[in-house]
């Protein structure tokens, strides 16, 4: 009778016990486009190393995409970095990444129009042997957007190949050839959806979100605006535009803008430099985030 009893009472125990477990408030982390810009997005997430925590769900837009999958597969914030910087440290290095970008058939070499590169290419000589296949082998659920050029819709990427769904959201109009997926073409993410955290909230307690497009800056040496500033300032106009309009009417936690600069969308040969002028954005981050996640109630684990 009496061991009835004390396993009744430790029954009772546990279960009071168990409905009081918490669980870590989910995070919701939104990485957006903005080309060489979007190297500032890796102090942020060195910033969630430092607190020890990872986020619910990745989005990324762009070059967003690529930095969310590199930490979506498993790197941290530090690995990236290093990875980052050795693959841009030597010049000859990239130029010769570069070579094996060229055509491959000689036809292609006199297409109409510009020269542009395949973004699945691009990301085969440059990434892929940091990234695993398939969204579904990552640690952390992504969510990567592209758009449709001729059904002007966003495109969101979960599931199946990784790759292609990445080289879809980085295809910059006029840079990279729109990547051809399910019969549709699909180019840049950020010209829909510059700074994806819509959607976030839904299924996450705190959403941060990471705004790396920028905005045109003059340069004192150039007494004019030369054909590709005008064509990625423009660029930038439009993508802060989008990104101003949907603050209206939704608000992220946590909004990391690096200061505006002369970096060009291009302008990867200067990742130490862009890494240095983003440092301040580490302890933004970190501060901002460990104040939130000890303000917002902790989630009930049943």
């Amino acid at each position: 009778m009496f061991g009835e009893v004390c396993l009744e009472r430790n029954a009772e125990r546990m279960a009071a016990i168990s409905s009081t477990i918490r669980t870590a408030p989910r995070i919701g982390l939104a990485l957006g486009g903005g080309g060489a810009r979007g190297l500032a997005h890796i102090p942020v997430l060195e910033a969630f190393d430092d607190l020890g925590v990872k986020p619910t769900l990745i989005t990324g837009t762009s070059i967003g995409a690529i930095i969310g999958a590199a930490y979506a597969s498993g790197h941290n914030g530090e690995k990236i970095r290093e990875i980052a910087l050795e693959t841009f440290a030597d010049r000859n290095s990239v130029l010769a990444k570069v070579w094996q970008l060229r055509p491959r058939r000689f036809s292609e070499m006199f297409r109409p129009g510009l020269v542009q590169f395949d973004p699945v290419r691009v990301l085969e000589v440059f990434v892929s042997e940091h990234l695993p296949g398939t969204f579904e082998e990552l640690d952390i659920p992504l969510r990567l957007l592209a758009t449709d050029f001729y059904g002007c819709e966003e495109v969101d990427f979960e599931r199946g190949r990784l790759l292609p769904a990445m080289a879809a959201s980085i295809a910059i109009p006029t840079i990279f050839r729109p990547v051809r997926h399910e019969g549709r073409f699909l180019i840049d993410g950020g010209v829909v959806n510059p700074l994806p955290f819509d959607g976030l909230r839904g299924s996450c307690d705190i959403v941060v979100a990471v705004d790396v497009v920028g905005a045109p800056v003059p340069h004192p040496d150039k007494p004019d605006i030369n054909m590709l500033d005008s064509l990625f300032g423009s660029a930038q106009i439009l993508m802060q535009t989008i990104t101003a309009q949907k603050l209206k009417f939704e608000q992220p936690d946590i909004l990391i803008r690096p200061p505006h600069d002369k970096t060009g969308v291009l302008d990867f040969m200067k990742a130490e430099r862009i890494l240095d002028n983003a440092e301040s954005l580490r302890a933004t981050t970190r501060e901002k985030l460990a104040e939130l996640l000890e303000e917002v109630p902790r989630v009930t684990s049943i």
